[in-house]
């Protein structure tokens, strides 16, 4: 079985969030092949009463079906301020 590739950009208000967000993706049986961090940034305007936010971005495999399930997780998650998910070529 051929995992997709997706890539993840988010941003919230503290580190243990990271954890979160990871054992989410392998929760529905996912893998996170590379983690970075972009440190912590202001942001153009505030969202949710935050003025900064720690930037990071994932790069995961999992399989299709599952994606769908993962999003509506992640915008429960009120921690997170923002997420941007992306198709990998």
């Amino acid at each position: 079985m051929r995992m997709n590739q997706y890539e993840i950009t988010f941003l919230i208000k503290e580190d243990v969030q990271l954890k979160i967000i990871k054992d989410l993706i392998e929760s529905y049986k996912g893998k996170v092949t590379q983690e970075e961090k972009w440190g912590e940034k202001t942001l153009a305007y505030v969202i949710k009463k935050n003025r900064t936010a720690l930037f990071f971005n994932f790069q995961f495999e999992i399989d299709k079906k599952n994606i769908l399930e993962l999003k509506n997780k992640l915008n429960l998650n009120e921690k997170i301020l923002r997420y941007l998910l992306l198709v990998r070529e």
